[in-house]
């Protein structure tokens, strides 16, 4: 077991040294390489040492490099060591921390864990949470929680209200939840891409007036296209006025929210009935790790609160897992976030978050002096977006195609990675710094190659496909 443990150990932190030299996006388009890998179960056992060379050598470096410092696409993180170790850890005593009673120190780490998250968002006494394995599980939960508390089995009637910014994952918990896709209203958004709320208001007042009932609003603290932060406080005013449970998606956002000198940015947030949190984004865990708030805690006990014969009796003094959440079988996800905030401090961690702010602002001021180069979304946290045009780029499907061109072309020399999207038909290409290991070099890189391939781009403007 031991020697096991040092092949794989040693594996990983070759793999980790070697970051600066690995591309920042593997090979992903070869699907002959996929169907080659099917097979069936295997009769026989395999030495672990023929396992682990396929597996570091050809197939973790088909994918995106999301541990490399120059990992700028989609939103990062980048997985901070400790946390692997205490997966390991996790996985080798196999504890069982569904209930409280069979692990009660065990899960005493994961409610301090989330007492902390609680402080730091400004959340008060009486709040509860919920770990889950991300923002798509925290969103299916509130919206079970202001459901049941404002619904009741009157589900058909009740309307929810999101941005055209808002993540996709919104609409798909809302179904799962019984809130199907013409009870959801999309509000418009302002020029920096924020929530509009007197659009918001009279969509309220429009279902009210058809004898609907609003029951719940979203707002966003940094969107995934551009990053953007919804007017938070004039949302909760609005929602405390009509009487709707306010969640704040903080998946991206929220954990700015550590950073004193940062909170005026996401002004209202402390406010929300609940806040999803995606520590695998700001707090540089792995995937899969993902946090509920609920102001109220009554309400998220009140939805998962149960017992049966073969369990024990619930207890109301410590924190009980399968009490507040929809699993009773689960991981130990908070022991991630315990050993690594035990390791490094809240102070590094604010440190950091606060450096990823200042390397985003860095980026954008310099990409303000590239010719040809419109940035459409500043960073409002750590995100931002941009898009080429000038003379030869005419039109709309002209600058669309140049934009695309130019991430795919910057992440094809393989320094850094990053992507795109789409709003409102035009295509932006956007940066987002999130990960722990990217550094003012790794800026300095991207910016540098994204001007040299926006000269090229706007010289010699690609054919819109």
């Amino acid at each position: 077991m031991r020697r096991m443990g040092e092949l794989v150990v040693a594996r990983t932190v070759d793999y980790l040294a070697t970051l600066p030299d690995q591309p920042s996006c593997g090979e992903v388009h070869d699907e002959g390489v996929v169907r080659a890998m099917r097979e069936p179960a295997p009769e026989e056992g395999t030495p672990l040492e023929a396992l682990l060379d396929p597996l570091f050598d050809e197939w973790i470096p088909r994918s995106f490099n999301t541990a490399k410092s120059g990992y700028l696409a989609y939103i990062p993180g980048g997985g901070v060591y400790p946390a692997a170790l205490a997966d390991f850890i996790a996985a080798g005593t196999n504890r069982f921390t569904g209930v409280w009673m069979a692990a009660p120190a065990l899960v005493q780490l994961e409610a301090n864990v989330l007492d902390w998250l609680r402080d730091w968002m400004g959340f008060p006494q009486g709040t509860a949470g919920l770990f889950t394995t991300g923002g798509s599980m925290a969103m299916f939960n509130a919206i079970c929680c202001a459901r049941e508390r404002h619904l009741g089995p009157e589900i058909r009637r009740g309307t929810i209200y999101v941005s055209s910014q808002a993540h996709h994952c919104i609409e798909k918990a809302a179904k799962l939840a019984g809130i199907h896709h013409d009870r959801v209203r999309t509000i418009p958004c302002d020029d920096d891409f924020r929530m509009r709320v007197d659009p918001l208001a009279a969509a309220i007042a429009a279902d009210r007036a058809a004898g609907l009932t609003p029951f719940m609003v979203f707002s966003t603290a940094g969107t995934t296209n551009t990053g953007a932060v919804d007017p938070i406080e004039a949302v909760a005013d609005l929602a405390a006025r009509e009487g709707l449970w306010h969640h704040v998606d903080g998946a991206y956002g929220g954990c700015f929210h550590l950073v004193p000198e940062l909170r005026p940015l996401l002004h209202g947030l402390p406010r929300a009935d609940s806040l999803t949190l995606d520590p695998h984004k700001g707090l540089f865990l792995p995937y899969g790790t993902g946090a509920l708030l609920v102001r109220d805690g009554s309400a998220l006990r009140a939805l998962h609160s149960s017992t049966a014969g073969y369990l024990p009796p619930n207890q109301d003094e410590f924190y009980d897992p399968a009490q507040f959440g929809p699993e009773l079988s689960r991981g130990f996800p908070g022991l991630r976030l315990w050993l690594a905030f035990k390791l490094f401090g809240a102070a590094r961690y604010r440190a950091a978050l606060a450096e990823k702010r200042v390397l985003a602002l860095e980026a954008a001021e310099a990409l303000r002096q590239v010719p040809g180069l419109v940035l459409d979304a500043p960073p409002q946290l750590s995100l931002l977006a941009f898009h080429l045009a000038g003379p030869a780029l005419p039109t709309l499907a002209a600058q669309n195609a140049a934009t695309q061109a130019l991430h795919e072309r910057v992440t094809a020399r393989g320094d850094v990675m990053i992507t795109g999207c789409t709003v409102d038909g035009r295509v932006l290409a956007r940066i987002c710094v999130l990960s722990f290991r990217t550094r003012r070099r790794d800026i300095g890189i991207a910016v540098r190659q994204i001007a040299e391939e926006a000269a090229i781009l706007t010289r010699d403007a690609p054919s819109p496909a």
